[in-house]
């Protein structure tokens, strides 16, 4: 719920983290007239304290990054920009319980399967308690899943949706995160699919979304993954890819009714181009709907044309910035809803206001 009703007024929002995601959020909200910056959550000492222009290579702005949650609630914010990898429900429900909206970028598009059904439940009350809104738009990012539904309403039937990301993903300079899908661990490592399993579980919440809001009840959700190998030592800069290690990851979340599968949502991601048996990678999103009719969609991401690039890191912020935005640009729709957990199913359409360049 907005706090603020008087709509002259720009929205205020707390950036939380400022990494590679929450770097592109930040500099979106300094550069919407709709949205105020006015506070910075970090945890590492390294930024704490540190202006908010310097940590995004820009002129000093007067905003200091800190990481205490009491001072950053004290500012009264409208809405937190929250993107941490891995998000933690009790920072989240004391953000929601003091009437703090909260837009965010981490395994959350449901919330069930990364919190669980108690957090959920507390986040649920949080949500009730400050009369406040929780939108979780993905990281994969989850905005595939908004296209796969508005394809949908052109359909008069749906029997199935297959949606693919296919990407290089060597640019995205994580190791923890590539790491903890599977990448560089030993390619006959019994635990793998656990791991890429519960590293991945974001995809299996935007199936879950999708069946919600198609009125599917889905009677089971199964996961699977495949893997390839170095086929030699890769230096990444960030992390190294050991020969005989996992170089490519590609898994599917399957939603069935019974024993049809209705969702297949996946991802097929590799590491450089040292692979034993070398995976053809689209660059691209695929995204299929079956029915009546059926829709076959290809999503490339290119930059514009002054965009600027001297590496592969450089080109991942088009990744960033597609898994940013979508939560930056729903800050006003959030402020403006009804209190609870909300979703892509209920979400109105949120397009890049303030954004369009003349």
């Amino acid at each position: 719920m907005q706090q603020d009703a008087d709509p002259t007024k720009p929205l205020r929002v707390v950036q939380w983290t400022t990494g590679n995601v929450g770097e592109q959020t930040a500099l979106a909200i300094l550069s919407n007239p709709h949205l105020e910056l006015v506070g910075c959550y970090a945890w590492s000492e390294e930024k704490r304290n540190k202006d908010m222009g310097e940590l995004l290579g820009i002129a000093n702005m007067g905003v200091h990054a800190t990481d205490d949650i009491d001072a950053l609630i004290a500012l009264r914010p409208d809405c937190v920009c929250y993107n941490p990898i891995w998000g933690d429900a009790d920072h989240l429900c004391r953000l929601l319980s003091s009437g703090i909206n909260v837009v965010t970028t981490t395994h959350f598009i449901t919330g069930s399967q990364h919190y669980g059904e108690a957090a959920m439940q507390r986040i649920a009350q949080a949500c009730e308690q400050g009369q406040s809104s929780i939108f979780g738009t993905g990281m994969h990012p989850g905005f595939s899943n908004m296209m796969a539904l508005a394809t949908t309403t052109a359909c008069s039937r749906v029997d199935k949706i297959t949606l693919l990301e296919s990407q290089d993903a060597s640019g995205y300079a994580s190791a923890d995160t590539q790491r903890s899908v599977g990448f560089d661990h030993p390619i006959d490592a019994p635990y793998l699919q656990d791991l890429t399993r519960k590293g991945s579980t974001v995809f299996s919440e935007g199936l879950e979304m999708m069946a919600q809001a198609l009125k599917i009840e889905l009677t089971d959700i199964q996961f699977k993954a495949n893997y390839a190998a170095a086929s030699a030592d890769n230096d990444l800069g960030f992390m190294v890819i050991r020969e005989g290690h996992v170089a490519g990851v590609e898994g599917h979340w399957l939603g069935l009714v019974d024993e049809k599968v209705v969702f297949d949502i996946g991802f097929k991601w590799n590491m450089g181009q040292h692979i034993v048996q070398p995976w053809d990678i689209d660059h691209a999103y695929l995204l299929e709907v079956r029915g009546m009719p059926t829709f076959k969609l290809r999503m490339e991401i290119h930059p514009p044309h002054d965009f600027v690039a001297h590496s592969v890191q450089d080109y991942m912020t088009l990744g960033m910035v597609i898994t940013g935005l979508p939560a930056v640009n729903a800050i006003p729709a959030v402020c403006a809803a009804k209190p609870g957990i909300r979703s892509y199913a209920d979400m109105p359409l949120t397009p890049a206001a303030g954004f369009v360049s003349a």
